[in-house]
């Protein structure tokens, strides 16, 4: 990050203000985690913040510190909007395009504040005064910890923000599996184990806190599973009356998608499914090696996210969306 840019929001963040912060629509565990650690730090700077989420995050999530603060937008828009317009600064976390926040994006074109944007995806977009981006990391807060040290507050961060912060790097890393977890990714876990975190009951509390339907979904989310050997290729598919059958939840198909990379010999996976509340078709990609998944769900899904893991979307049917992707993967080179 700059150092005029660090000195501006040294100086802006040194009188007590209302801030905004924002994660991006159906957050997840580095989205949840960087902004609840910012909201902790600026606490302690005697600031008035308020997180407030596009949509409501899922139950496995619920035990991060003063998660019951965060105000869910969808829940309650006119309250929302009115926190936004009289923020006097707004962060944006995990996200680098206004889009990313659903029906918020409407308010917070209108912010005239300064806004600081901190996260990780490529082609960040140009509506923050203040950018520190940086696709080089594996998550946001890993990010949000670096950007503390830069305003020289480290000394603040305590292991209410510690808990935060390594949910975030834990969940983006794959539990430290990903290539962009780095020999700093694991500094800084050692430093927030110092602080005194309990890293496994974070771990119980993220991975093994699953309800009943939700391992029968995810039992009828392997059945479902196409694998395509010749294009080094999986895919799975839930269909909306999979979902009710198993009763779900927010959150409930998180993690699903890896699945499709532990078959030897596959590089390539992606899960679609269907949210007919919505109208569309929810994708998430994976990939090993140099396969650019971002690119992929960005030329052909509406989409876009990291080289190894994106996110999309499609307006088609469930089955037209598979026979696309079908007819796309036997033209690549995986």
């Amino acid at each position: 990050m700059k150092k005029e840019d660090i000195s501006a929001i040294q100086e802006l963040l040194a009188t007590p203000k209302k801030i905004a912060i924002i994660p991006h629509r159906s957050p997840d565990g580095d989205a949840m985690g960087s902004t609840l650690a910012l909201y902790h730090f600026l606490l302690k700077l005697n600031h008035q913040p308020t997180v407030i989420a596009p949509n409501d995050f899922p139950n496995f999530l619920a035990w991060l510190p003063s998660s019951e603060t965060v105000k869910i937008y969808e829940n309650d828009k006119a309250h929302c909007a009115q926190i936004i317009q009289e923020a006097e600064l707004v962060f944006t976390l995990d996200f680098n395009a206004l889009h990313r926040t659903g029906e918020m994006e409407h308010v917070l074109n209108k912010v005239t504040v300064p806004m600081v944007m901190i996260d990780h995806h490529q082609k960040p977009d140009t509506y923050a005064k203040y950018t520190y981006s940086n696709t080089a990391f594996g998550s946001t807060c890993e990010m949000v910890y670096n950007f503390i040290g830069f305003l020289g507050q480290k000394e603040l961060i305590d292991t209410t923000i510690a808990t935060c912060i390594y949910t975030g790097i834990t969940t983006d890393s794959g539990s430290f599996r990903f290539p962009s977890t780095t020999g700093n990714t694991h500094r800084i876990v050692a430093e927030l184990i110092d602080l005194g975190i309990n890293n496994s009951e974070i771990h119980n509390l993220l991975f093994d806190n699953n309800s009943y339907n939700r391992l029968q979904l995810l039992g009828r989310a392997l059945q479902n599973m196409k694998i395509y050997p010749e294009y080094k290729t999986s895919y799975i598919t839930l269909s909306q009356k999979e979902l009710d059958e198993f009763h779900y939840e927010k959150g409930d198909t998180e993690g699903i998608v890896n699945y499709g990379l532990t078959i030897k010999g596959i590089h390539f996976t992606a899960i679609f499914i269907e949210h007919r509340d919505e109208n569309i078709i929810k994708i998430s990609f994976r990939s090993q090696g140099n396969f650019d998944v971002n690119q992929f769900a960005r030329d052909h899904f509406n989409g876009g996210g990291h080289i190894n893991a994106a996110g999309g979307k499609s307006y088609e049917s469930l089955a037209e969306t598979v026979k696309k992707f079908e007819q796309l993967i036997s033209k690549i080179t995986i």
